[in-house]
């Protein structure tokens, strides 16, 4: 064995740099557009983030309570046009906790309600990265308050469904149909503008009358706040008329015909 062999058959072996503990992620909901509606816990959140991952439906208003020098990363999804797929943002959001970095992920509602929250919190769970759910106001819950629609009602609606309008191919919603047009409930569709006529057609082809009231709630809780009301019949047709553009909710059922009588003596903050 020659001197260089065994100086180095003795030596000590090198110093391994500490693995990097991952960082925490908090899924936070930011609420349906008010900023006055964001929980205690989530103003906690933002307060105390350096690094907030956000979509598009956040507002600058939410995100005043994140501090001037956190790192502010846009993830926003709108239709057709995606900053990041979903896949992407999952594997963001793990690369930067595995990093070592606390990061809040904000989501307009509730993280849980077509948020993809359970999505993310199954990834993160795989990836043995550690979370908090911080749970917000949906967007149906704002929509319903700020446009004076109960969605429940004892003589009206005993039951509440929220269902997405979403295309799954080509000119077809995977709803179950004959479900959503049960009588006596409130049925609130997210993002179902573009997809109005075929909800309306199908909904009245199980059953549901086309002279059930219905309405859209434009820009729910934020001061652009519009809400359209007609039948489940006239709805597309009023839609177009009145160019309503997304976000809006799709509220069907006998409760929105309280609408005009509640929203008559509704004090809200000043929209």
């Amino acid at each position: 064995m020659s001197f260089v062999e065994h100086a180095r058959w003795f030596a000590p072996p090198p110093v391994m740099a500490a693995p990097v503990p991952p960082g925490r992620v908090t899924l936070v909901g930011a609420g349906p557009g008010d900023p006055e509606l964001l929980t205690l816990r989530a103003v906690k959140a933002l307060r105390g983030a350096r690094l907030v991952l956000y979509d598009h439906l956040v507002g600058k208003e939410v995100l005043q309570y994140v501090a001037e020098d956190a790192d502010l990363i846009y993830v926003g999804k709108q239709a057709a046009h995606h900053t990041l797929a979903q896949e992407s943002i999952i594997d963001l959001m793990v690369r930067l906790a595995r990093s070592g970095r606390s990061l809040v992920r904000l989501k307009g509602g509730d993280c849980f309600v077509f948020g993809r929250g359970g999505e993310e919190a199954l990834a993160l769970a795989e990836q043995g990265i550690a979370y908090d759910i911080v749970p917000g106001i949906t967007s149906a819950q704002g929509a319903g308050a700020y446009a004076g629609i109960p969605l429940t009602h004892r003589d009206h609606a005993g039951t509440l469904v929220l269902a997405t309008g979403h295309l799954c191919s080509r000119d077809e919603v995977a709803l179950d149909w004959a479900a959503l047009a049960r009588p006596r409930q409130t049925v609130v569709i997210y993002m179902g503008l573009a997809t109005l006529p075929i909800i309306s057609r199908e909904l009245q082809a199980h059953g549901l009358p086309g002279d059930t009231p219905a309405a859209l709630v434009e820009q729910a809780t934020l001061p652009g706040q519009r809400c359209i009301s007609g039948t489940l019949a006239e709805l597309p047709a009023l839609a177009a008329a009145h160019a309503v553009r997304a976000p809006a909710l799709i509220v069907i059922g006998h409760v929105v015909a309280l609408q005009p009588h509640i929203y008559r003596g509704l004090r809200m903050p000043a929209l």
